[in-house]
């Protein structure tokens, strides 16, 4: 994690590094079971069949994670997460690559606001907003 931005440091139109993060059936079930996850769609593959999947698929609270995790990366370890609200869309499965890019979108008082999208090759996995308080 890099030291810290401050909230002067930050410009609206900034653009977060990229973060690719390949897709493996063990970061999808892993991930899914250390949240406590246990929906069988997201570690039985014959079961995410059943429901017309292709194989198990990431689960919201691992992606909620990577957002976080995205953002925190790029703002530092004294930035305070306020919000973070998503939406899914495209379901993130093994072999694939979720694409993360990140944008600042305004600015006020002390507070950043950063739009987010992780992309896959069926198109936007997850869309979003992650508020943070970075120091002066």
């Amino acid at each position: 994690m890099s030291a810290t931005l401050s909230y002067d440091q930050v410009s609206v139109g900034d653009e977060l590094p990229p973060l690719d993060i390949p897709l493996t059936t063990t970061l999808i079930v892993g991930t899914a079971l250390a949240s406590r996850d246990y929906t069988p769609v997201h570690h039985d593959k014959a079961v995410a069949q059943g429901q017309g999947m292709g194989d198990v698929f990431m689960n919201i609270l691992t992606t909620n994670g990577f957002v976080g995790r995205y953002v925190t990366d790029w703002a530092g370890s004294d930035a305070i997460v306020k919000n973070v609200a998503i939406k899914l869309g495209a379901p993130n499965l093994p072999g694939d690559t979720m694409k993360m890019r990140g944008k600042v979108e305004s600015k006020s008082d002390d507070t950043v606001v950063v739009s987010v999208v992780g992309k896959n090759n069926w198109g936007d996995h997850v869309t979003g907003t992650v508020k943070l308080a970075l120091p002066r």
